[in-house]
């Protein structure tokens, strides 16, 4: 019988070395994050793939799955120790080696296997490592998979059968890009800074946008695990003015930019300008539906509201559907939904038929901006921000809050909105006029201009952002009368970065 994991053993240990250690935070709502060696040690990896497989069993799946790891100095160790886990509850790996998460989600139809488990920490510090997994093609695990799997490991619920194997898959780069560049070159010639901050994509994405076509000024694209200038993040000011910097030097039409393990991609226009993830889906929303009039489009309520109030996606009969944040949340609504695509803030976006598989792909991503170009032969990218209603948006800013306490201060700032909508008090000397509750709280006031609160899913920490089609002076009004309500819970540390 397999050994109940522990939430906490010393390292350095016979305690540590002998037996499982697996802190009960790390299963997040969508995927699984830790601090290796600190929360989860390789044993603890070990149960999480016993856990897995046991699942797997459970739901009646057939009991093969896809794996692969990030670049990162320990990740390849510890997809082996999911490896074993895997193997001892009967289930057969296919290793596809170092890979973006888009890929080991590409394999699971490539190779006709169900399930998917890639280790990767996304664009997290290093010292943390993660888990995205699922069982049903193309989604990943939502609230009750991630519960019912955390149940099953932390009291060692395992179901350990003979019937797993491992191979190795030879080569399954050039499947995926064969996949990604099997198809007309851009007839428009496009110079583009292609920006990894190191990490994996720089081994992959640079060579798919020059079978594009394009003309690429590599940044960043070396691989290497210490991060040593940023890290991997699209969302992060200090990457994307590396990108900037880069764009700006480089003459180049546009900046593309890549997260850690790939799913997502920022964009900087020819002016050197960065343009927030969700105001890029919106210029892709006018141009796909113009092709594809009357789709419905994925929101999360961290995005903009001009998907619901721009005039042409109005004209082209565009649905816009604000949804919870998060990329197990927003592929699984554009799945069920049939929404054409999804678009999240972070720069998750997920294309469905017939653009994409409904995963996220931060390359697919990139190929979509790079297309949009294409078919606007005298538009630059800034040409096509421009012309899209004047907004003012903060990026995404993030105060630490402890994981133990983050869901209840949220609870809390929720009620506090819905008591001040209900008592008719002003939000910055305006009435509230619209409350979204569905993922934290967002809240609009008359002019339009609004601000949400909600809980990292995956880091000790609260998520907010802020909007005004008025003013910038708006969009910081309303940022200082959220943090003015965040300011009244002690355990709300600093932020971040903030406007």
């Amino acid at each position: 019988m397999y050994p109940k994991p522990q939430p906490s053993l010393t390292p350095n240990t016979y305690a540590y070395e002998s037996g499982p250690m697996v802190k009960a935070t790390g299963f997040r709502e969508y995927d699984a994050r830790w601090l290796f060696e600190k929360e989860i040690n390789l044993m603890g990896i070990q149960a999480l793939g016993m856990g897995i497989g046991t699942m797997i069993h459970r739901m009646g799946k057939k009991p093969e799955i896809v794996t692969g790891h990030d670049f990162r100095g320990y990740s390849a160790s510890i997809k082996m120790a999911l490896v074993t886990g895997l193997m001892a509850a009967g289930v057969k790996v296919n290793d596809i080696g170092l890979a973006l998460s888009p890929m080991a989600y590409f394999a699971q139809f490539a190779l006709d296997v169900p399930c998917v488990a890639m280790v990767t920490a996304s664009h997290n510090d290093n010292g943390w490592t993660g888990v995205k997994m699922g069982v049903n093609r193309p989604m990943t695990f939502g609230p009750d998979e991630m519960t019912k799997l955390k149940e099953i490991v932390l009291n060692a619920d395992f179901e350990l059968r003979d019937g797993g194997g491992y191979r190795f898959v030879e080569n399954f780069p050039e499947v995926y890009i064969k996949d990604l560049t099997d198809r007309p070159k851009l007839t428009r010639k496009l110079k583009v800074v292609c920006a990894c901050g190191n990490g994996t994509a720089g081994a992959f994405a640079p060579r798919v946008l020059r079978e594009l076509g394009c003309e690429v000024v590599e940044l960043d694209t070396e691989l290497d695990h210490t991060f040593p200038k940023y890290n991997p993040n699209p969302e992060d000011l200090e990457m994307l003015h590396a990108m900037r910097d880069a764009v700006l030097a480089s003459g180049a039409d546009v900046g593309l930019g890549f997260d850690g393990d790939g799913d997502r991609c920022g964009v900087v226009d020819n002016h050197g300008e960065e343009i927030f993830a969700d105001k890029v889906g919106v210029m892709l929303a006018r141009d796909l539906s113009k092709l594809y009039p009357n789709s419905t489009f994925v929101v999360d309520v961290k995005s903009t509201g001009l998907f619901a109030t721009d005039p042409e996606l109005i004209k082209n009969g565009v649905k816009a559907d604000y949804w919870k944040t998060g990329h197990s949340y927003m592929k699984r609504r554009v799945n069920e939904s049939g929404a054409l695509v999804g678009f999240e803030k972070s720069g998750h976006y997920f294309f469905n038929k017939p653009v994409g598989r409904g995963y996220d792909d931060g390359l697919v991503s990139a190929i979509a901006v790079l297309d949009m170009l294409d078919r606007s032969p005298d538009k630059s990218m800034a040409d096509l921000k421009d012309a899209l209603p004047k907004t003012w948006s903060s990026p995404t800013m993030s105060p630490h809050c402890a994981d133990e306490a983050k869901y209840g201060i949220v609870e809390q700032v929720v009620k506090h909105f819905e008591d001040a909508k209900a008592k008719g008090e002003p939000v910055t000397g305006q009435p509230i006029r619209d409350l979204v509750t569905v993922n934290g709280v967002r809240v609009t006031t008359e002019d339009g201009s609004w601000g949400l609160v909600r809980a990292s899913s995956n880091k000790p920490e609260l998520v907010v952002v802020v909007e005004s089609p008025v003013s910038e002076a708006r969009m910081r009004e309303m940022f200082h009368a959220v943090d003015a309500v965040l300011r009244t819970h002690p355990e709300v540390g600093a932020y971040n970065q903030t406007i």
